[in-house]
């Protein structure tokens, strides 16, 4: 398994508004096409006005093929267009588990 962790950067006091357009029109899509969501987040100490979200894969070919599958999808296009303006940086990790880690290390 790998795990994605995904960090997107919003303006100041968009958090709310953001976390409710994807309740309502992405969450659903990206369950279905990703399938393995880890975790949700955003911010309240550090950096703020942050969104992180973590997806396992069961291999970095798994990832390639369901993030294409996203990326093609129609609704997922409506909705990354009606968030697009809220953001303002993205960073990107693929983390591998370690061996004793709770959600499984590659052997």
């Amino acid at each position: 398994m790998i795990v994605e962790e995904r960090i997107y950067t919003l303006e100041i006091a968009r958090v709310g508004e953001y976390l409710k357009l994807y309740e309502e029109h992405g969450i659903e899509i990206q369950k279905r096409i990703l399938g393995n969501m880890v975790g949700y987040f955003s911010t309240e100490v550090g950096p703020l006005n942050q969104i992180i979200h973590m997806w396992g894969y069961d291999s970095f070919e798994d990832r390639l093929k369901r993030r294409a599958e996203l990326g093609a999808d129609p609704g997922w296009q409506a909705y990354v267009a009606k968030i697009k303006p809220f953001l303002l940086k993205q960073e990107n990790k693929l983390l591998i588990p370690a061996p004793f880690s709770p959600i499984g290390g590659i052997r």
